[in-house]
């Protein structure tokens, strides 16, 4: 070939080579620093569109992962009200045996229902207290709560639903208490102003309550929250909300409830069936019948929380296994094999090396020309 010093092929053949050589090094430096196949689009645009995809899939599942957890919390707090209910009602059982029998006097059976009476308090009290994060499970107004379980929307496949209904711990209560009672219409919370009334027969007892200006109460349960903040009211009476949301006022003294007008805002009420009696030994005998209906109530709400617990478990069992297997697809597409990039960039290296010391031979062979020139 000839000799030219205007254009120096060599030159640029060994530098282009070098530019490839310096590219690919730098990439496996890239690769290698932060551990990733694919920093940008580039890098592998078919595979960076499939690792997105997993990702958002695993990270949904972890986050399901964690709402089945709280799924169980919740279903573990609601059981573990239920398990003293349980313990409630035993011993109200055992009250009300214990008043079957001819060996007790009237003051006897008097102080026998004035603990059954702070048994059943207790049930209201755990009915309207039981909550989680704020919800109330056991007042009858949880319903259906869903758990979502899964990385999509799909309400079939992607959520654990429970019905609470079973768990209304209010009706328990409501059912059990002392004395007849009244189920009082509340269609409109805000509307209730005036003074409520209520009186009893049998055992001599009545309670007026000033409800305050109209605007006061947003819900049913306020309104009752309202009456049994009255201290001579809760002397004497009870005030729940049952499935319907209707206000059920029960006499906790032995008497019956008087059916009374109410104030603005409420319609008349309606004679509910009175709970458990233990003034006499019949009484007392029907009082185990009612409180065995209640306790077989609560065993099978009890027995559905354990079967949504366990449901919950093997959920997360499965979500924690598809989330492994997930990971490992994505980090097969997106992860550096470090043992396959190091050969990679080794390799790089010795050609960076030797491009260079080649481009510096390429660079000098146009000197030959200055030997020509001085012959």
């Amino acid at each position: 070939m000839g000799l030219r010093i205007n254009t120096n092929t060599d030159a640029f053949n060994s530098y282009r080579n070098l530019s490839v050589t310096q590219g690919q090094m730098s990439k496996s430096l890239e690769k290698l620093s932060s551990g990733y196949r694919i920093n940008r689009a580039a890098d592998d645009a078919a595979g960076l569109a499939i690792s997105e995809g997993l990702r958002s899939q695993t990270g949904g599942l972890k986050v399901a992962v964690r709402n089945a957890q709280d799924g169980i919390s919740v279903v573990q707090t609601a059981e573990g009200a239920l398990t003293e209910v349980h313990s409630i009602l035993q011993r109200m059982r055992d009250l009300a045996v214990q008043a079957s029998s001819d060996t007790n006097n009237s003051d006897a059976r008097t102080a026998i229902t004035t603990e059954s009476n702070q048994l059943q308090s207790e049930l209201s009290r755990i009915a309207n207290s039981t909550n989680f994060n704020g919800t109330k499970l056991l007042d009858g107004s949880a319903n259906t709560l869903s758990f979502q379980v899964g990385a999509g929307s799909s309400a079939a496949n992607d959520t654990i639903s429970f019905n609470f209904d079973t768990a209304d711990v209010s009706t328990v209560a409501t059912a059990l208490a002392s004395g007849g009672g009244n189920s009082y219409a509340v269609a409109t919370p805000t509307a209730v102003t005036g003074n409520w009334t209520f009186s009893t027969t049998g055992v001599v007892a009545s309670s007026t309550v000033a409800m305050g200006a109209a605007g006061s109460f947003n819900t049913v349960q306020e309104v009752a929250d309202k009456l049994n903040s009255d201290t001579g009211f809760s002397a004497n009476f009870r005030a729940t909300v049952d499935q319907s949301n209707k206000l059920v006022v029960n006499a906790t003294n032995g008497g019956t409830l008087a059916t009374t007008a109410p104030g603005t805002g409420g319609a008349a009420g309606a004679a509910v069936s009175g709970g458990i009696q233990l003034d006499t030994a019949a009484n007392a005998r029907t009082a185990i019948d009612s409180i065995d209906v209640q306790i077989k109530a609560v065993s099978t709400a009890r027995a559905n929380l354990g079967a949504v617990q366990n449901r919950f478990e093997h959920t997360i069992n499965n979500l924690n296994v598809a989330v492994e297997n997930l990971s490992a697809s994505e980090s097969r597409i997106r992860d550096t094999d470090m043992a396959q990039e190091m050969m990679s960039f080794t390799r790089s290296q010795i050609l960076s090396q030797a491009g260079t010391a080649m481009l510096a031979q390429a660079n000098s062979a146009p000197q030959n020309v200055l030997s020509l020139l001085r012959g």
